[in-house]
């Protein structure tokens, strides 16, 4: 091998480090890939969504960096999120697992379902009935009702609902303990949230950051092998939206 040759490979092991390290940086202190595996989040968010999560919009704690190996407790550089925010977070009963839902309640909060309608601080959380929609699950049809949800700060967003009589519909109060928050789907009868004891209310070291956006998207429509289809099963629509 002549010092050309050595040379050159030597550049391109180079150029492969530190473009693997840059990756590494992107993904621990910025944007963390995540792709959306149920339907808990419908209508904002689909089964085969693939969005960014915001690191910085929260600071860092062990669940935000790989492998969780920063040995510190909490969080530095740390933000508050917003009620209304769509966060992902590690599960309290079981970090190993992630989830993403939305912020509606903070710390000091006091959190109620009744009737299927949201209370935070023994206040009704407005909502305007905009219609029906419809999901097919192999031969079964369900309707649901869809709602636009305000939050007291003014966030607006998308909720459905298959009734208001519901498993989750109608809860006990729930006081949010400080430094905790109480998340909750926006699919509000298909949603394993912070009603249930197997979430309960969610620690500010489980947050790992802010979905922030959409950079993929398809309908499942098409298996990893069947190329021919692929164009036919993303949602091109979708790609680049903002989440709210």
């Amino acid at each position: 091998m002549n010092k050309k040759n050595k040379e050159g490979k030597f550049e391109l092991l180079k150029t492969v480090v530190i473009a693997g390290l840059i990756a590494l940086g992107f993904r621990s202190f910025l944007f963390e890939p995540f792709n959306i595996p149920s339907g808990s989040m419908v209508p904002t968010l689909l089964v085969g969504d693939y969005l960014f999560v915001s690191k910085a919009s929260y600071g860092y704690s062990r669940y935000s960096f790989p492998l969780s190996i920063v040995p510190f407790g909490g969080r530095i550089f740390a933000d508050v999120p917003e009620r209304g925010d769509v966060a992902v977070f590690r599960q309290p009963t079981d970090p190993a697992v992630s989830f993403i839902k939305r912020v509606v309640g903070l710390p000091g909060d006091r959190i109620q379902v009744k009737g299927g309608l949201l209370h935070i601080n023994d206040v009704t959380v407005e909502r305007t009935y905009l219609g029906l929609a419809t999901a097919t699950n192999g031969f079964l049809t369900i309707n649901f009702k869809v709602y636009e949800e305000t939050l007291p700060n003014g966030s607006t967003y998308l909720i459905q609902e298959r009734s208001d009589e519901d498993s989750y519909d109608d809860t006990a109060v729930f006081q949010v303990p400080d430094g905790h928050y109480f998340m909750m789907g926006d699919n509000r009868d298909n949603s394993r949230d912070s009603r249930t004891t197997a979430v309960g209310m969610v620690p500010a070291e489980n947050l790992v950051g802010r979905a922030d956006r959409l950079f993929f998207s398809h309908n499942g429509n098409a298996r990893i092998w069947q190329f021919w289809k692929w164009p036919f099963a993303i949602r091109y629509g979708r790609i680049g939206d903002s989440i709210i």
